[in-house]
């Protein structure tokens, strides 16, 4: 068995490249049981003028098509923010083997926050979870976006 490497830099990188594009900087990277890259995306829903483009949603179904199937069973995907109600639903239909995450989301998260998607006896699959992994730089990725916001520099 081969070490544990972490794709939450590259998830970081779709974020701050979703920030630059104005949306929420939230990236989701898609691992292959073989380490293999399958999808690695960024925050869409301005540009695609929809409210479901979340970073997870697009790399998951980015990743299924890549593999031609619609489970991603013995997969893992970095994300750099707590994934909400519907994207934890969306991991559990999935059959994601593993979720690593890095900032918690205390407002709209659906994992270790608010409604906790994976503890309802509703969710037929429960990945293993791993949060606070690159958390600080994912927290400052936000913090900073949303500090433009209120400054009046434009965004989400």
């Amino acid at each position: 068995m081969s070490p544990f490497r972490t794709h939450m830099h590259q998830a970081l990188s779709e974020a701050q490249a979703a920030g630059a594009r104005g949306e929420v900087p939230v990236g989701a990277v898609v691992v292959a049981p073989d380490g293999q890259v399958l999808a690695a995306e960024g925050n869409r829903t301005r540009a695609l003028c929809d409210p479901t483009a979340h970073a997870e949603i697009l790399a998951i179904r980015a990743a299924c098509h890549a593999l031609g199937q619609e489970r991603l069973a013995g997969c893992d995907l970095y994300v750099t923010l707590e994934p909400c109600p519907m994207c934890a639903s969306a991991i559990a239909q999935a059959r994601i083997r593993r979720l690593y995450y890095g900032a918690a989301d205390p407002k709209s998260g659906g994992v270790g926050q608010g409604p906790r998607v994976f503890a309802h006896p509703q969710c037929h699959h429960i990945p293993e979870i791993y949060d606070g992994i690159n958390a600080a730089q994912s927290e400052a990725l936000l913090r900073d976006f949303f500090a433009r916001l209120r400054e009046g520099e434009g965004g989400a």
